[in-house]
């Protein structure tokens, strides 16, 4: 049995831009992406925690320590820049695998630069 298993997250992300007007995508810091293991052009799951809305996209690379994340193309209509958001990307993996796996969740502070890296979520609050 395979089993869809989070790969890593981009926990609370500020969006720091918008582009209508781009053929589509987000462009995220590339030290970032880097940070929690997401190639330029993966699928990714976009949850918006400031309106509740969810999508999903690819990524792109935004230069390096910027602190950029861009929502571009129809996605843009879906967010303001100054959102708080989550990227979230998966993998398939066989029930043995799943089983051992251990996620990649990059936290990031205001102004999109990491401040922790952890493996696993800790139940309540």
């Amino acid at each position: 049995m395979n089993r869809i298993m989070l790969k890593s997250k981009i926990h609370r992300a500020t969006v720091t831009d918008v582009n209508l007007e781009y053929e589509g995508s987000i462009a995220i810091d590339e030290a970032l992406l880097e940070c929690a293991g997401i190639l330029p052009y993966e699928k990714v799951d976009i949850y918006n925690v400031t309106n509740g809305v969810r999508f999903q996209t690819y990524t792109i690379p935004a230069p390096k320590d910027s602190g950029s994340i861009c929502i571009n193309g129809a996605a843009a209509r879906l967010v303001s820049k100054g959102d708080v958001i989550i990227i979230a990307s998966y993998s398939v993996m066989e029930d043995s695998e799943a089983r051992e796996h251990k996620p990649v969740l990059v936290y990031v502070d205001g102004k999109n630069r990491v401040s922790s890296v952890k493996s696993s979520i800790r139940q309540g609050l």
